[in-house]
C-alpha cells in the first residue's frame, strides 16, 4: 500500500491538489479488476466515488457552460456539456494528465491498450473528481475541472463539435454545394448480435467518405464526421 501511495502522491502535483485523505485518492484509481487478483487490499474499487464524480462533473460543467453563454438556449448548452463532458473528451483528459500510469488495474486490464483502457481512463477521471468533491468540497472539484477540462469547451463551441455531425455536414451541404447528403450501405459483416457496418456518404453523385461502427447510425456519424474533415468544413 506503501508503494501504491508513494506513486500517487506524485501525480498530486499534475493535478495541483493534495489530498488530506490519502485513501480517496488510492480508491480513485482501484478498478475492480486490481481487487480480483489483490484479495487482501484494504480500500474499495472507484465505482462508489466514479458515480459520484459524475453527477460532481455534470454539475459543475452545467454552471460554468450556463454562465459562460448567457445566449444558448437549454437544447445547445445540453449539447455542448454531452460533448464535452463524453467518454472519449474526458478520457482525453484523463490521458494528457498521465492517469495511465497509476492505474491499479489486474494484469489482463493492464495489457488492454484499446477502447476499454478508454473507458476505464474516463471512468477514472469521475472517479477522481468525486474523490476531490469528498476530500476538499465543491469549490476544490470545480478548481480541478476548470484547470483540465472545461478549458476545452472554447474549441468544441468554435468548431461545432457539440452539433451532431450528420446535421453539420447537411448544413455545410447544402450551403456550399445546395445538395443533401446520402448515406448509402456499402456492407454488414459478423454475425447479427455483433455486426460492423459501413456506410458511404454521398454529396450529390460523389462518394466523399466511408465510416464503420456497430450499428447504421454510429457507421454515418463517423462517415459524416470523415466528410467533415475531408472537406474542411
Amino acid at each position: 500500500m506503501s508503494e501504491i501511495l508513494e506513486r500517487l502522491v506524485a501525480l498530486e502535483k499534475r493535478i495541483k491538489y493534495v489530498f488530506k485523505n490519502k485513501d480517496n485518492l488510492v480508491q480513485a484509481f482501484t478498478h475492480r479488476s486490481y481487487l480480483n487478483e489483490n484479495k487482501q487490499f484494504e480500500l474499495a474499487h472507484n465505482e462508489r466515488l466514479e458515480f459520484l464524480g459524475d453527477a460532481v462533473l455534470e454539475l459543475v460543467t452545467t454552471e460554468f457552460l450556463y454562465n459562460t453563454y448567457p445566449d444558448k438556449t437549454e437544447g445547445e448548452l445540453t449539447s455542448i456539456r454531452a460533448a464535452l463532458v463524453n467518454t472519449v473528451s474526458i478520457a482525453a483528459a484523463g490521458k494528457e494528465l498521465g492517469m495511465g500510469e497509476y492505474l491499479l488495474l489486474s494484469k489482463g486490464e493492464a495489457k488492454d491498450t484499446g477502447r476499454a483502457r478508454g473507458v476505464i481512463l474516463a471512468n477514472t477521471f469521475e472517479a477522481l473528481v468525486g474523490a476531490i468533491y469528498l476530500d476538499g468540497g465543491y469549490k476544490a472539484a470545480e478548481k480541478f475541472l476548470d484547470h483540465f477540462l472545461l478549458d476545452r469547451v472554447g474549441e468544441i463551441v468554435a468548431r461545432s463539435l457539440w452539433q451532431d455531425p450528420k446535421s453539420v455536414l447537411q448544413a455545410k451541404a447544402q450551403e456550399f454545394e445546395g445538395k443533401t447528403p446520402i448515406y448509402k450501405t456499402i456492407r454488414a459483416v459478423g454475425p447479427d448480435h455483433a455486426k460492423t457496418f459501413t456506410v458511404g456518404v454521398h454529396i450529390g453523385d460523389k462518394l466523399v467518405s466511408k465510416g464503420s461502427g456497430p450499428s447504421k447510425q454510429e457507421a454515418e456519424q463517423v462517415a459524416a464526421k470523415s466528410a467533415l474533415a475531408l472537406k474542411k468544413w
